[in-house]
């Protein structure tokens, strides 16, 4: 599988960076099967939804649940289609070799972040629950000048391994695969939140039975394994 288009009779679809790999794994078994041929473009969730939202032709897309409901009211999407994939759950990374702050409880998470010389979060589903809990916390404004929101498809883990944010959340899917980092936990199970990702066919799809037939597979138990590998759980 291909980032990029490469025969005129593949299916092409679009992703999140958060399933990126989960979806280049089971693209690629799935060519093997003998199935379609495949071809993803992955890049951030926001941009993704735009060009599906254009109708840019796509044959099926695969976003958090939530741009999933927004493409399906906004007609771009065949919400009969509509199949959960896999929950992603929020990680919390550190650059490699630094020390590891206590993230064991929502206490200890909110003196670490209190503590933190700069914080990074995503502009996708994971930024917006980790904005709501600084919120609820009520130190949204003392660490507003300590923040770094990663661009839409720049993973924050980058940011992180560069030394611009010494504490950076995000689906763990997208922390867990990149180098200079260290993912020290999950957010605590009182704070967790898990995103849903879904997919559906889209409605500019011109091979919609071929589309159809591919998510069938992504959602069976032939593809739990691959889920669990990058990070993910099976719906």
């Amino acid at each position: 599988m291909t980032l990029e288009s490469r025969e005129v009779d593949a299916l092409m679809g679009i992703c999140s960076m958060a399933m990126r790999h989960v979806l280049a794994e089971l693209g690629a078994a799935y060519e093997r099967q003998p199935g379609q041929p495949v071809d993803i473009v992955s890049m951030g969730g926001i941009d993704a939804a735009r060009r599906v939202g254009n109708g840019e032709a796509f044959d099926f897309v695969v976003l958090a649940d939530d741009a999933i409901e927004r493409l399906a009211s906004a007609g771009r999407i065949d919400p009969q289609s509509r199949t959960d994939l896999a929950r992603s759950a929020v990680a919390i990374a550190v650059p490699a070799g630094a020390k590891r702050p206590d993230v064991s409880s929502e206490s200890a998470l909110r003196g670490a972040v209190l503590r933190a010389r700069s914080i990074g979060y995503s502009t996708g589903p994971s930024g917006a629950h980790i904005v709501r809990l600084f919120e609820r916390w009520g130190i949204a404004e003392t660490i507003a000048s300590q923040i770094v929101q990663a661009p839409p498809g720049i993973p924050v883990g980058t940011l992180v391994a560069q030394g611009d944010v010494e504490l950076g959340f995000q689906q763990l899917s997208e922390l867990m695969h990149l180098p200079g980092i260290e993912v020290i936990g999950l957010l605590p199970a009182e704070i967790q939140v898990a995103t849903v990702f879904s997919a559906a066919v889209c409605t500019a799809s011109n091979h919609p039975a071929a589309a159809k037939a591919l998510l069938a597979y992504l959602a069976s138990s032939e593809a739990d394994a691959a889920k669990r590998h990058h990070g993910m759980e099976p719906v």
